[in-house]
């Protein structure tokens, strides 16, 4: 929808008070990263609303699509966040007036809304991160310099960080952080920056060659000294 017309019509069309709010997680340069939009000085999750025809997890594949253009995202539920006075009123008031556009006290956008975030695992390579609508700038962040953020989208940001650490001991998440196909020093060093501790490397493919998900690749050819790892993907009956 244009903004014009979500402002008009938003209330008839979404779910009221809620929304959904987006960790957007990938890794580049051995360093796990955020796409955050920025919007009035600061930066923000990406996010959206739920149409009234269409479920949680649709609207979220939704979402994600039209911020990443991944056709079939990784995506886990996270948390649901709900302080009494979550609200952008004043920053919409204020992008409003920046931009001489009317504002109408009224906007659905102004009231109160419930956020269900969730947490999405991507190779940054394939996505095409877009900024529409608010949205000044879109920017992937490492999780250790993140930039100034509004409401609590600092504490859904640490709390999707703590999840995947909670997560990968539990099942195996992190490939979709990779290229396919990707070799298994690479899936070490990210689960080392993931869970932030010394791996031991040799148990550590034991343990992933294990779990049976994983299918070896034909050799490539050596063409420069120095190892020259297998390569591996997901089976494709998984």
């Amino acid at each position: 929808m244009e903004i014009e017309k979500i402002l008009e019509e938003g209330a008839a069309h979404f779910l009221p008070n809620l929304s959904i709010d987006l960790v957007i997680i990938g890794y580049k340069q051995g360093k796990l990263q955020c796409l955050l939009l920025k919007f009035e000085k600061k930066w923000v999750l990406p996010g959206g609303y739920v149409k009234k025809e269409e479920s949680v997890d649709e609207a979220v594949v939704r979402i994600l699509k039209e911020r990443t253009g991944l056709e079939e995202p990784h995506f886990k539920f996270l948390a649901v966040f709900g302080d009494a006075n979550r609200r952008f009123s004043e920053e919409f008031k204020q992008y409003f007036k920046k931009y001489n556009l009317p504002w109408k006290d009224d906007y659905f956008i102004n009231n109160r809304f419930v956020t269900l975030a969730h947490y999405s695992l991507v190779d940054i390579d394939n996505t095409h991160p877009t900024a529409s609508g608010f949205d000044e700038a879109v920017a992937w962040f490492p999780f250790e310099e993140l930039p100034e953020l509004w409401l609590d989208h600092r504490d859904i940001v640490n709390t999707a960080r703590n999840r995947l650490k909670t997560d990968i001991k539990r099942e195996q998440l992190s490939y979709n952080l990779l290229p396919d196909p990707f070799t298994m020093p690479e899936l070490h060093r990210l689960h080392q920056t993931i869970l932030d501790e010394h791996l031991d490397r040799s148990r550590f493919q034991k343990k992933m060659l294990a779990t049976g998900l994983f299918e070896r690749l034909p050799k490539l050819k050596k063409e420069t000294p120095g190892s020259n790892p297998y390569q591996y993907r997901l089976k494709q009956n998984i």
